[in-house]
């Protein structure tokens, strides 16, 4: 749905709810998408949100609920009676009822587990115990499960009586007594073939599975090569305890993103979304940052001094000091970028730093040859400096690309390494780094060059 569709149907129902129109407003509930009837409800006033939510049937209350932003599910689970709160949490998957509760106060999540059916709180609490980012922490306990001894007839039959209650029926799992994972049937085999036929003659045995403790990352990147649209995840000893689904991992890939954007800016990561925050909570994730990058220049401004003699004599030097470390560091964040997204996407490995290496020299050299004819003639055409002055300001752009590529692919590789995020250091800190890097090699230069 796009805006404009969105804006008419709040219009439409702000008057329906105005005109206490209750019955039409829940039939039209009912004949929308949740997703598009979520994003409506986010646009309402809290108050008009949780009146219309409480019209919704269980079913399509807890299917709206699992779509709506943090901030709209914790007013509305905070505003609800313990049995209503209750009821939503026992509708909603657990992988999702987890997600929620973990962003909940302490003294809501007890009032929450409380009021929640027996197994539902096995199963939410089951999930809060895996680390943050991890396989475990984003599957859900809901699938369909089958034994190598039944027949087709009889898994489809089991279909019946669970399905509708499993994240996902296209495929089945089979399992042993044991709840070791013995392989797995599309629901389309059970459809095709004789209802005489066993599981175990027409399972596919041949599993992909990830382990409960396995990055989020990670998985992500099981599912891109695989194309699969659900991953079992199994625990130490093999046995299945959960799926994770395509939707899940959109998710995943959403949150691994924007996170990289944000370090990659300088900027702790948030979950809250920008309109959403506080002024002085998107200060807090911005200043520590500024802090220390605004100390880390301090190093530039005492190589600049460690040479006034060099600038003294030659004033036109200072000049190009602005171009050179812009040239330096946007050389490093391209190569800082790619090497990122490769490390990201499974594409390189540590031991793959001669290679890159290798590879980023010449590319740093052909480009730094490239920038470096420009430069000489903007220096000697349009700036009309010396020919002596010219060649140190072509000398220093072919190095400070040089390095600068070398520096910034080397050091997120070895960031990676050291299990820390790369995207760390392809932001505002490598751009300090290259800098300074720039300027050494500027003012050596220009002194070897001019004799200064």
């Amino acid at each position: 749905m796009n805006d404009t569709n969105t804006e008419k149907e709040l219009d439409s129902f702000r008057s329906l709810l105005k005109n206490k129109q209750y019955a039409a407003l829940r039939g039209k509930a009912q004949d929308m998408n949740e997703a598009d009837l979520a994003a409506v409800m986010e646009q309402m006033e809290d108050e008009d949100m949780l009146k219309m939510f409480r019209l919704f049937p269980k079913g399509l209350a807890a299917d709206v609920f699992a779509m709506l932003d943090v901030e709209s599910q914790q007013y509305i689970i905070t505003s609800l009676s313990d049995r209503e709160a209750g009821q939503i949490i026992d509708n909603l998957y657990a992988d999702d009822a987890a997600n929620l509760l973990e962003e909940m106060p302490a003294n809501v999540v007890k009032k929450l587990l409380s009021n929640a059916r027996p197994e539902t709180r096995n199963d939410i609490n089951h999930l809060l115990q895996y680390p943050d980012d991890s396989a475990g922490s984003v599957m859900t306990v809901e699938f369909v499960d089958l034994r190598e001894s039944m027949t087709v007839k009889e898994a489809i039959e089991r279909i019946r009586q669970i399905g509708m209650d499993s994240e996902t029926v296209n495929t089945c799992y089979v399992l042993n007594p044991k709840r070791l994972l013995l392989g797995t049937v599309a629901l389309r085999y059970l459809v095709i073939n004789s209802g005489d036929e066993l599981i175990g003659d027409i399972m596919h045995e041949d599993v992909i599975s990830c382990n409960t403790n396995t990055d989020q990352e990670e998985v992500a990147r099981i599912f891109k090569k695989y194309d699969f649209e659900a991953l079992p995840v199994v625990d130490n000893e093999n046995r299945m305890v959960g799926i994770i689904t395509v939707d899940d991992v959109m998710d995943i890939m959403e949150a691994e993103i924007t996170e990289d954007l944000e370090k990659m800016a300088a900027i702790i990561p948030s979950d809250t979304p920008y309109l959403k925050s506080s002024m002085f909570d998107t200060y807090k994730k911005r200043i520590p940052w500024l802090l220390l990058l605004m100390i880390s220049a301090t190093f530039t401004g005492k190589i600049i001094t460690g040479f006034e003699d060099a600038l003294s004599k030659y004033i036109i030097l200072s000049a190009y000091i602005p171009m050179l470390m812009d040239t330096g560091g946007n050389s490093g964040a391209q190569a800082s970028t790619e090497v990122v997204r490769s490390l990201s996407l499974g594409q390189i490995e540590f031991k793959d730093m001669p290679r890159i290496v290798w590879k980023e020299m010449r590319v740093g050299l052909l480009c730094g040859i490239t920038l470096s004819i420009a430069c000489f003639a903007k220096c000697m055409l349009l700036d009309g400096t010396s020919v002596m002055v010219a060649i140190t300001i072509c000398l220093t752009v072919i190095c400070a690309v040089f390095i600068a590529k070398i520096v910034a692919s080397c050091l997120a590789i070895t960031v990676s390494k050291m299990h820390l995020d790369p995207a760390v250091v392809a932001s505002p800190m490598l751009t300090t780094i290259i800098d300074a890097i720039s300027l050494l090699i500027y003012f050596s230069i220009a002194t070897a060059v001019l004799h200064v």
